[in-house]
């Protein structure tokens, strides 16, 4: 059998150096132009970086009842309670539902702590006293289901142009509707009402 021999064309030197230098040339230049390319354009900060403008349309500002407010409106509504020597917990919460601040009295009993947060958190949630959102319930009863919340009286909302920015709960009196008076003083202390 005879094995076939594969053929190579002899190329001379001179071609051979020729093809070489041509590529090598040209990879040169393709280098060069990438560079000048890259020094004439300014270097662009990563995507990630890079501060991006909202339109107006896209954003919205809420207004928040100040850390010195809220202590005031806490003060005030712990004050009245004391006046009356009832032993209560208030709490102040944002336009958000959160916490910015929580007074225990004196004598207030353990669950008056996370009671007042609740009733301060469902009238902020629908910027009504709860002693309003009670009597709903008897027409929505899966209210009482939101995570959070606290249909018993004792929680108001405080407004800015009609909007709820903050709210107060009080719990711990005898009453609903003493807890609901002394978080309706606390209000007072901030909108003068």
């Amino acid at each position: 059998m005879n094995a076939v021999q594969p053929q190579h064309k002899k190329v001379s030197r001179r071609a051979r150096l020729a093809v070489g230098g041509a590529v090598l040339g040209a990879v040169a230049l393709a280098g060069i132009g990438a560079v000048s390319a890259n020094a004439s354009a300014p270097a662009k900060a990563p995507a990630a970086a890079a501060a991006v403008s909202a339109p107006a349309k896209a954003t919205t500002t809420s207004t928040h009842l100040t850390i010195d407010a809220a202590t005031r409106a806490a003060q005030a509504a712990l004050d009245a309670a004391e006046k009356e020597h009832q032993r209560v917990t208030v709490a102040v919460v944002d336009r958000n539902g959160n916490t910015v601040v929580t007074l225990r009295g004196d004598g207030a009993g353990p669950q008056s702590y996370e009671s007042a947060e609740r009733k301060a958190y469902t009238a902020v949630s629908w910027n009504a006293p709860t002693s309003e959102l009670a009597e709903r319930l008897k027409q929505a009863p899966n209210l009482k289901d939101i995570p959070g919340t606290l249909f018993l009286a004792g929680g108001v909302p405080v407004t800015a142009q009609n909007a709820p920015i903050a709210a107060i709960g009080v719990a711990g009196a005898p009453s609903g509707a003493l807890d609901e008076k002394y978080a309706q003083a606390g209000a007072e202390a901030v909108t003068g009402r």
